[in-house]
């Protein structure tokens, strides 16, 4: 088990979410919570660097975390559109 922590910045982007995208992003979370920061069987899943790590929520909006191998806490830095994305 994991556990899946958000930003300040995150979770503010998050709650001015769509509801749909919010209820998305709680199937993340849980499945980042049980089964680790590689989620390769959500859209557009990549990873963004040595420990960082994205994928779509739905077309327009993505989410962006980082786990530090050996660790049991996954951040997540970014909710938002993926125009604005930090990548």
């Amino acid at each position: 088990m994991y556990e899946v922590r958000l930003t300040k910045k995150a979770y503010k982007r998050l709650a001015r979410a769509p509801e749909t995208v919010q209820i998305l992003f709680d199937e993340l979370s849980e499945e980042l919570r049980t089964s680790g920061p590689i989620r390769s069987n959500w859209p557009n899943f990549s990873k963004l660097g040595a420990e960082k790590f994205h994928c779509h929520l739905n077309y327009r909006w993505v989410a962006c975390w980082q786990h530090t191998k050996g660790s049991v806490t996954i951040e997540v830095y970014y909710v938002g559109s993926r125009e604005d994305a930090p990548y």
